[in-house]
């Protein structure tokens, strides 16, 4: 049976995703396999999606190492950058505002039944915010602003809760490389730019070289070079 999980992504890549353009995602193995380490991945019984490192040593050592990001067929539910755009405490409902969208006000979503707690905290602190802002209430004894201004804080992608997520992503591939070993083509499919596209001038002559530049700005200065064992998630928006 399939699980769902979540996974982070950037503003920038979550508009890449919602484009169509990013189909892939590289995350660092942790703890790091021996450099000289034997990986191969495949479903062995029902452990799909896990990395069984064998290390080159007299009689050989087999130690599993599973993906915490799933296996194939499973769904990975997005969390972003986000704030709350409004809400209803008659209905119980939050309008979402995603940090993608230059924080445009989205659709009403309703808090599920079993997170009313977590409602009132919203409604609590998106009030002080309210408040803190210098906003005015209107006569029925409600605050206003336009869409996409809302005063409300922004919440970091950790703190985004399933029922504000709005992409859902399908597992259909996973395997394990050196993060330098990544195809033009594949760094396409991570979702990067260059000058190969007519949509903008990037300043990359390649996609791998977009794709270096991106990694160093997620892992910080010199990760590039510190070639890493990632998983390759391959996945498809369900």
């Amino acid at each position: 049976m399939s699980k769902e999980l979540p996974i982070l992504f950037s503003a920038d890549m979550v508009n890449a995703i919602l484009a169509g353009n990013k189909t892939q995602t590289r995350r660092i193995i942790k703890p790091q396999p021996d450099h000289d380490a034997i990986i191969t991945v495949g479903e062995i019984g029902t452990s799909r999606g896990a990395a069984y490192i064998r290390y080159p040593m007299e009689g050989g050592i087999t130690t599993r190492l599973p993906c915490k990001y799933g296996s194939i067929g499973d769904k990975l539910w997005v969390r972003e950058t986000w704030r709350i755009g409004a809400w209803n405490e008659d209905e119980g409902s939050i309008a979402v505002d995603y940090m993608a969208d230059n924080y445009s006000r989205r659709e009403w979503l309703e808090v599920p039944s079993n997170d009313k707690e977590a409602f009132s905290k919203y409604w609590i602190q998106s009030t002080d915010d309210a408040i803190k802002s210098g906003l005015q209430t209107d006569s029925d004894d409600r605050y206003s602003w336009d869409a996409g201004k809302s005063p409300c804080r922004i919440r970091p992608s950790i703190f985004m809760p399933r029922w504000a997520s709005r992409i859902l992503l399908e597992i259909t591939d996973i395997r394990v490389e050196r993060l330098n070993d990544i195809s033009e083509s594949d760094a396409r499919a991570e979702g990067c730019r260059c000058n190969k596209d007519t949509c903008a001038e990037t300043g990359f002559a390649t996609f791998r070289e977009s794709y270096e530049s991106l990694w160093e700005r997620i892992n910080g200065e010199g990760s590039w070079a510190q070639n890493q064992f990632v998983w390759v998630i391959s996945f498809k928006r369900i």
